[in-house]
């Protein structure tokens, strides 16, 4: 049953993670298997191995034909409740927090709502990758306000559909390169109010003036139709520069203000998007490598998924008093980092 108890009281309280879920669709794509069907349908050759090479991805999860973000969403999102032992009429708060979405209009909230049977506030929350990390900092941030009692945030994300799978010729294999490190996936989270541990620091930083370095163009009121802005296009090493730019001031800060290093980490979960770029991210920050739950390898890049697989697959190992620092990197650009300690 719901907590009744008065908004005021939790607007006092100490704001977790109290249960997670996550959902992968069955179909598992090789990326030997990937490179083939599009230089099939490209009608040239591509250099051997050349995805693979360049990314460490060896499989990826793609959603079924009659999957959508919402479904996986669904899925994440009943698991979450199930590992919480709650129904969905003790939500008081929906949010769907992803890049991807089912439709332009309503919000997909409304879609993952109807599936579980809740009545909860639902809203759409998107900020790229960091979508999912920034999904729990709002419902955090609703809780702490008095304004919900208890959160489920949930993530779908189908990015394999903005993958180009005929190319022109080369040149527009670069630019559409980035596309081919995508897997599907779903998370969910319930957020409430924790006795002890929880959420203890949340960062961000923004850098707009990058928007323009990978995205998907289409279905907004610039480009409304048209397949050819449905594909996702970008600049990889270009973002792998601006990131490189940005540095690692967000995490000296987290350090700084917390009193926490590496090793008073059980877990470091970072958004991966190839095995080079984690590699390179090891390299710069000093994380060591057995304090990450490495997925980009079999999973692909998830989009905002990726922290909330992750979780999923830490959560049965911590114990509380656990502490898990999240760092999400989102094209936009935007860097976040999340402290939190298992109640």
């Amino acid at each position: 049953m719901i907590d009744r108890t008065p908004l005021h009281r939790h607007a006092q309280s100490r704001v977790g993670i109290t249960a997670v879920g996550a959902s992968l669709p069955e179909r598992v794509l090789a990326t030997t298997d990937l490179e083939e069907q599009i230089a099939t349908a490209s009608g040239f050759a591509l250099p051997s191995r050349i995805f693979t090479t360049m990314t460490g991805i060896e499989h990826r999860r793609i959603a079924a034909a009659d999957e959508y973000a919402s479904t996986l969403a669904v899925r994440a999102g009943r698991q979450a409740l199930a590992a919480a032992e709650l129904d969905p009429a003790d939500i008081d708060l929906l949010i769907f927090a992803s890049a991807t979405r089912d439709v332009v209009e309503p919000a997909t909230a409304h879609i993952v709502q109807a599936e579980l049977g809740s009545r909860a506030h639902a809203v759409d929350l998107t900020n790229a990758c960091n979508s999912f990390v920034n999904g729990i900092d709002a419902a955090r941030a609703f809780v702490l306000a008095g304004r919900a009692t208890r959160a489920l945030v949930v993530t779908g994300e189908t990015p394999t559909r903005s993958m180009r799978w005929q190319l022109a010729d080369l040149a527009q294999a670069r630019t559409a390169f980035a596309g081919f490190t995508f897997g599907d996936a779903g998370a969910a989270v319930v957020v409430e109010p924790v006795a002890a541990g929880g959420i203890l620091d949340v960062d961000t930083e923004t850098y707009s003036e990058h928007w323009t370095v990978g995205g998907i163009d289409g279905g907004g009121s610039r480009f409304p139709r048209g397949d050819e802005h449905t594909y996702f296009r970008g600049d990889g090493h270009a973002l792998r520069g601006v990131f490189e730019k940005i540095g690692t001031a967000i995490l000296d800060r987290v350090r700084h203000r917390t009193g926490l290093d590496w090793a008073d980490y059980a877990k470091v979960l970072v958004h991966q998007v190839t095995g080079p770029y984690l590699d390179r991210f090891v390299e710069v920050t000093g994380v060591p490598k057995e304090k990450l739950e490495v997925t980009v390898t079999e999973l692909g890049n998830m989009a905002s998924a990726t922290l909330g697989v992750q979780l999923a697959r830490v959560d049965p190992h911590l114990r509380p008093g656990d502490r898990v620092l999240f760092i999400g990197l989102g094209g936009g650009v935007s860097v976040m980092t999340m402290v939190w300690e298992k109640s």
